[in-house]
């Protein structure tokens, strides 16, 4: 598998330290408020690529922090006159009513929060103290970046630019305009804790890289996020980390690119953002997954309504074609055919294919593009005449196949028994050939948010 590193700035083959484990740290939301669509993307995408390692038989080591101490919650907190503790609570739960709409794996994923690792913070910070690349100033504590000679290897920031104060708010307690804050001394009304260097709280870098070494070790297979975290919190956690520990802090950098609405980043500072949950209320939110698979995750996505509803006709034409399956499956039977062995050489190159797209840099654009030919072809040449151990493979395909996108597995609802009765009168009167009433009832039922189709098969239904 060859997956874009952002250090090395190329594909490379992707082994893992352990031959058996992968190690995935990917940076989680800031719980100040609901996540929004730029925020899901990340957690969506490294959700599949850490599928796509389980089904190839790894284990994974996966890990996505909440920040639960940070100025914007601190702000939310002063606004609302509680404390930054509810507002995590509150934000944390809502979260996790999030990822169960957009199908993210949290079964075996650690989520570690700042607040809970001030102890193992507070060591970090003060070996580096120790070992010269850090110092303290009134209960300030900084990293020096002149200390480290690579600073910058990720994001290709010129240091000397740093150095000057290019870009970067000037702060005279500082070394260099670009040293960044380990610990911040406390204020009044802020959340705070002992430390050697007075009371106070964490810098906003620090956090990922204690976490990260607690949990998955010193150095990890895959650090991701979006590519708006390459500077400067990416390149602060290499620097911490690596001075720390003399060693590689990541193998394998990864970003996702941006969602944006009229070609600018989606952000809550430019209030141009959608939440998750907004999103929930006109779709469903596998929906919104399905849409953010659509593109290759190293490319912008422009976000729209539009956009929006034509993945969800996507989506609705896959469950359509796996509902025909699952039909297929009750009314064949299993038969002696000839074009056996051809089925099954096209169904091991739908896999092979679907294989090759998501080694290729995670594609999972192509890679979705490779269900749509399956079930073209399924549509095309299977009937009740198919063989039945065919259609189970084909079926069994398809759930494989969708289940590493993490889409396709929600289950056929069951109807009210005044729907089945109103179908089945449908039915009826079409039996009759009386249309005008079985018209009638087709839009009733549309009323109500079922959509009827007559097929060879039988009459389906589904929600608009």
């Amino acid at each position: 598998m060859k997956l874009y590193n952002t250090l090395t700035k190329k594909k490379e083959e992707f082994k893992p330290i352990n031959p058996e484990r992968v190690t995935m740290y990917v940076c989680g939301p800031t719980v100040y408020n609901y996540i929004h669509v730029g925020n899901a993307r990340p957690l969506v995408v490294f959700d599949v690529l850490r599928r796509y390692f389980e089904y190839k038989g790894y284990e994974v080591d996966y890990l996505v922090n909440f920040t639960d101490i940070d100025d914007k919650m601190i702000n939310r907190a002063n606004e609302e006159g509680t404390t930054v503790k509810e507002i995590a609570d509150r934000f944390i739960k809502e979260y996790y009513k999030d990822a169960e709409g957009l199908l993210l794996k949290e079964e075996g994923t650690k989520h570690p929060k700042a607040t809970e690792h001030i102890t193992d913070i507070i060591n970090f910070i003060k070996s580096l103290v120790d070992k010269g690349y850090a110092y303290n100033v009134d209960g300030n504590v900084y990293f020096d970046i002149t200390k480290l000679k690579d600073y910058g290897k990720l994001s290709k920031k010129n240091v000397e630019d740093l150095v000057s104060g290019a870009r970067i708010e000037v702060n005279k307690e500082k070394k260099n305009p670009g040293d960044f804050a380990l610990w911040k001394k406390e204020k009044p009304g802020e959340p705070s804790w002992d430390s050697p260097w007075g009371k106070g709280r964490p810098g906003w870098h620090i956090e990922c890289s204690v976490m990260a070494r607690k949990y998955l070790g010193d150095t990890i297979d895959i650090h991701a996020g979006g590519t708006d975290l390459q500077f400067p919190h990416h390149e602060n956690e290499i620097a911490q980390s690596e001075s720390l520990t003399g060693k590689p802090f990541a193998k394998f950098w990864m970003h996702n690119a941006m969602v944006n609405v009229s070609d600018e980043k989606m952000s809550k500072s430019k209030m141009n953002f959608f939440t998750v949950r907004e999103i929930s209320k006109e779709y469903d939110l596998e929906v919104l997954r399905f849409f953010l698979l659509s593109a290759h995750y190293r490319s912008p996505i422009n976000f729209s309504k539009e956009l929006v509803e034509q993945s969800k006709k996507g989506l609705d034409r896959l469950y359509n074609a796996k509902n025909n399956l699952e039909h297929l499956l009750e009314h064949t039977e299993e038969k002696n055919v000839e074009e056996k062995n051809d089925v099954l050489e096209k169904l091991n190159e739908f896999k092979a294919k679907f294989e090759e797209s998501m080694e290729d840099d995670l594609n999972t654009a192509d890679a979705i593009a490779v269900l749509f030919e399956l079930i073209k072809y399924t549509n095309s040449n299977f009937s009740a005449e198919t063989s039945k151990d065919l259609v189970q493979k084909a079926y069994n395909l398809l759930v494989e196949l969708s289940s590493i996108l993490g889409i396709l597995s929600k289950k056929e609802e069951i109807l009210d028994e005044e729907i089945i009765e109103l179908i089945e009168k449908r039915n009826e009167a079409r039996k009759n050939k009386d249309y005008e009433l079985a018209d009638k009832i087709r839009d009733e039922l549309k009323e109500k948010g079922i959509i009827i189709q007559d097929t060879p098969e039988g009459t389906k239904w589904r929600r608009v």
